[in-house]
């Protein structure tokens, strides 16, 4: 039998080639791998400093809970779905993202619900609303939110007072002016501002039972009774001054009523001189003119009654019975006089008949 010695060689080289190659290929993958560690974890919040109901200690305390934080642990047996699912479990965590980078690192990238009211009913009652009129629990975040009070429970707050915080925060003025929501027992709406020493009441709010018709009713019915205030803040209040009312109340669409302070007067003024206890000002559709002409109609009527208190009764009495006496005096020697010149005509009729 003959060995070819050359070809069993050519054939052996390769099959040790490749074996070489096999090993060399996992002895590199291997490190990748296993010996690898997660050397850093980036952790990023968006609008942290805005929301701030979390933070990156409170995300490291919940992975480490679970034993999921990456750091100093080999790079494949780091679950970056599991530690997705994690953080979505937090009820303050909107969209969660992890993943790997070539350099040993794994980045978090977390997006919070945004909260737009924090409600604190008379029934105890604490949580915040966010965006999509969901219910999220009471934690240590503070920040610059309307708080809604009063008769609340959680229907009404997620259909009604949601709606109604979207849509004072989505404006600038009265995101900054609007401070607190108050719901009465009968469901009208009071608005406390932060400048001005004084209570807004709007009304009830439209009642819908859809949801799309009833949140662009409250959003339309928002909308025209802040519109009608705003005119009035710049018309009204800005010549009368802004501690000058302490209710003001935009129930109805054609007047604002709005009740005075009850305060105290300056010795100086009378009783007549105190101001009125309310007073009802025109639609707000008016020029500035007219808010003025209403405003100086509200303080004409006590300087009217003073002035008619000035004026003394008695000598009133005294004019006209001086007159009267004139009159009395005057008409009488007209009547003495006529019977005067009466006379002689008689006594000549009389002659002239005896003649005849």
């Amino acid at each position: 039998m003959h060995i070819n010695w050359k070809k069993t060689i050519i054939v052996t080289s390769d099959m040790l080639i490749a074996v070489y190659l096999l090993l060399a290929f996992t002895a590199f993958d291997k490190p990748e791998e296993t010996a690898r560690l997660c050397t850093k974890v980036n952790i990023n919040i968006q609008d942290e400093a805005t929301n701030g109901f979390i933070n990156t200690r409170e995300i490291k305390a919940r992975l480490e809970k679970e034993q999921l934080y990456p750091l100093e642990k080999p790079m494949k047996y780091v679950n970056l779905r599991k530690m997705e699912e994690t953080l979505k479990g937090s009820p303050f965590v909107k969209t969660a993202e992890c993943y790997k980078t070539q350099a040993g690192d794994v980045n978090i990238t977390l997006t919070q619900r945004m909260p737009v009211v924090r409600i604190k009913g008379a029934n105890g009652d604490d949580y915040y609303l966010d965006d999509n009129d969901c219910i999220m629990p009471n934690s240590h975040y503070t920040s610059d939110l309307i708080i809604a009070t009063g008769n609340i429970n959680k229907w009404f707050a997620t259909n009604y007072i949601s709606p109604l915080s979207k849509e004072l925060m989505s404006n600038e003025l009265w995101c900054n002016q609007i401070e607190q929501i108050n719901v009465l027992p009968d469901l009208g709406i009071e608005l406390i501002p932060r400048v001005g020493n004084h209570i807004i009441y709007i009304g009830q709010l439209p009642y819908y039972k859809n949801k799309k018709k009833r949140q662009t009713a409250v959003a339309g019915f928002v909308d025209k009774k802040m519109e009608r205030l705003e005119k009035f803040y710049k018309y009204g209040l800005s010549q009368a001054g802004w501690n000058r009312y302490s209710y003001i109340n935009l129930e109805f669409d054609n007047q604002i009523i709005c009740k005075r302070k009850d305060g105290k007067r300056e010795e100086k003024e009378g009783v007549d001189e105190a101001l009125a206890v309310s007073d009802v000002i025109g639609a707000t559709e008016q020029k500035p003119e007219s808010g003025q002409k209403t405003e100086k109609s509200a303080v004409s009527e006590p300087t009217k009654k003073k002035a008619e208190a000035k004026q003394p009764e008695p000598k009133k009495s005294e004019t006209t019975t001086d007159k009267k006496k004139g009159k009395t005096e005057n008409t009488k020697p007209k009547s003495t006089d006529k019977t005067e010149n009466s006379a002689p005509k008689t006594k000549e009729k009389k002659k002239q008949k005896l003649n005849r």
